[in-house]
């Protein structure tokens, strides 16, 4: 049987409100997932549930209270729930994408510099990599002129679209998309699923949150019910 990249089982997390005298607000309880090479899990459910806090859980950002996050790494699995930073960064850089609603880089940075620096800092040569980059922008409709000018001087949708081809720039077995086309118009929203379904097509594992169902229906291979606290438990369909 083929080894998952990604294995979720019995996650929890909460966040302390401290200004309720550190009160634990649970968000997540027993999340339990699997996403092959190939595959596009589409995170459901209603506003609140959890599925942003899952996604970033997934990624690092928030570190889990209970459960287990294994993704296959240099060909083995690599345990994410309790892991050092250095694993965490290491997982991040070569094997685990993530795209965000939000765009933050460093103020004055080229565009084209900007989607180049995660292959530069594996190891692919400087002309190389900003050549991908420009490929990546101009799929994008990113026009050349906008390219050594500092993203923060972009519209929003400018900004996702240079986010976008930020993570796409190295070929990541794992994509974790957070509303990937929210801030984008139809054509450049059929543009960012063509190249999303390259990806998977070329064997990614991909998470993501998709609102717009059209997206969801042209990207998901299946679904996972991110369902309240109080509900019934999660599951892929």
């Amino acid at each position: 049987m083929t080894m998952p990249a990604l294995r979720v089982s019995g996650l929890a997390k909460s966040f302390v409100v401290h200004a309720q005298g550190g009160l634990a607000l649970p968000v997540l309880r027993n999340v339990s997932l699997a996403v092959s090479a190939g595959e596009c899990l589409a995170l459901v459910g209603p506003s609140g549930a959890g599925k942003s806090t899952l996604l970033r859980s997934l990624y690092g950002n928030y570190r889990a209270d209970a459960g287990s996050i294994l993704v296959r790494h240099d060909k083995a699995l690599v345990e994410l729930v309790g892991a050092e930073p250095r694993t965490v960064l290491d997982v991040r850089s070569r094997t685990m994408g993530f795209v965000s609603q939000f765009l933050r880089v460093i103020p004055r940075v080229p565009a084209v510099d900007v989607v180049a620096a995660p292959a530069i800092r594996l190891g692919m040569a400087a002309r190389d990599a900003r050549v991908r980059a420009e490929f990546l922008l101009g799929v994008l409709g990113i026009p050349p002129k906008l390219w050594p000018l500092p993203p923060a001087t972009f519209s929003g949708g400018e900004q996702q679209r240079v986010n976008i081809a930020r993570s796409l720039n190295v070929d990541y077995p794992v994509l974790l998309l957070d509303e990937p086309t929210a801030s984008l118009d139809a054509d450049n929203r059929d543009r960012v699923v063509g190249l999303i379904q390259q990806r998977r097509e070329a064997g990614a594992a991909i998470v993501g949150i998709f609102h717009d169902a059209g997206v969801r229906d042209a990207l998901a291979t299946r679904v996972y019910d991110v369902a309240p606290l109080g509900s019934a438990p999660g599951a892929a369909v």
